[in-house]
């Protein structure tokens, strides 16, 4: 039997809104003296959600249809959709670094590319006392790997977990809401105390991928359907309301994640729940060019951040040709996603 889940364009759709918030924030474009999409970063947040969801779809349809489940073939597939285009970005990276960083700093880009290859960068980022959102953060070429560290330590327990909790049978839901509960009660309070643990920290996290799961669990077993069709349209729009707010609301100055972070989630719960009404938010959603982008969001997120960190660290604002060099940018990262 075939075990790949069903595909569905409006996620890619979703993807491309996630990965272009991200860049437009980290390209730190100002208008009338103020950044365009201040909360941009949480396109990373909507990024969790539906890694939580496509994971678990994966392993709950080959346990339904197979019966059984292999770690080794989920890991295989997760190292081989992860691990090529991550080393040509790590390589490229690392010869830039030669070519134009200081010692230190290409030493410590250096540990950053080890720590990345393990999975331990968002560990290995908050202990050097990174502030992601800080100045000095944008010229850090590989600083958002720290997302896809957070994304394989999950990976390494939720098989097992999530294994575990559909064996229960009357349980399954309680446990998953509960550690969902109490993920984002623990990210609200270290999010007082210690806002940059809160940030590169798992145990804050999960509850974003947890809500994917969950997604994935109540779409196996059809619960959805229960919604009157006609309401699907509304219920898109709250969605797309909830997530674009949510870019234009949140700044650097907030809390995340924290409670404020249900915003974008709750949104990109409500999308990837009610899929099945062609509604004009979904047709909007699928669009050939934002499937497209959502196709290759992937190998954009990683190719963006160092090249936007070796331009500010190469050309500075009083550089004759900064404009262009700008505008070249996004074109120069869309080719080199589109090569790998």
């Amino acid at each position: 039997m075939n075990s790949r889940i069903k595909y569905r364009p409006d996620i890619d759709g979703l993807r491309a809104i996630a990965v272009l918030s991200v860049i437009v924030y980290h390209a730190k474009i100002s208008f009338n003296n103020s950044y365009i999409l201040n909360g941009g970063f949480l396109g990373v947040d909507i990024f969790f959600v539906i890694s939580g969801y496509l994971i678990s779809s994966i392993i709950l349809k080959e346990i339904k249809e197979k019966k059984n489940f292999s770690f080794l073939n989920f890991y295989d597939r997760r190292l081989r959709r992860i691990i090529p285009v991550l080393f040509v970005v790590f390589l490229f990276t690392f010869f830039l670094g030669f070519l134009f960083l200081e010692p230190n700093f290409f030493t410590d880009l250096s540990k950053s590319i080890i720590s990345s290859l393990l999975f331990f960068s968002n560990i290995f980022f908050y202990f050097t006392g990174i502030e992601y959102d800080a100045p000095s953060s944008l010229t850090i070429p590989l600083l958002h790997t720290w997302s896809l560290s957070i994304e394989e330590q999950f990976y390494i327990i939720f098989p097992i977990l999530l294994l575990t909790i559909y064996n229960l049978q009357k349980n399954k839901y309680f446990i998953i809401i509960s550690i969902i509960i109490i993920s984002i009660l623990s990210a609200e309070f270290l999010s007082k105390y210690n806002q940059d643990l809160n940030f590169y920290i798992l145990s804050s996290r999960v509850w974003e991928l947890m809500c994917g799961a969950l997604c994935a669990l109540i779409k196996i077993n059809g619960y959805e359907d229960k919604i009157s069709k006609k309401n699907y349209e509304l219920i898109h729009l709250i969605a797309l309301i909830l997530i674009f707010s949510s870019f234009f609301l949140f700044s650097d100055e907030n809390r995340n994640p924290s409670l404020m972070t249900l915003l974008p989630i709750l949104g990109t719960v409500l999308i990837i729940l009610f899929d099945k009404n062609n509604t004009f938010i979904i047709k909007i959603l699928t669009l050939k060019i934002l499937v497209f982008v959502g196709l290759i969001s992937y190998s954009l997120y990683l190719w963006h951040y160092p090249f936007f960190a070796f331009s500010r660290i190469i050309f500075d604002n009083n550089h004759p040709n900064i404009y262009l060099i700008k505008l070249a940018m996004p074109f120069i990262i869309l080719i080199f996603s589109i090569l790998t």
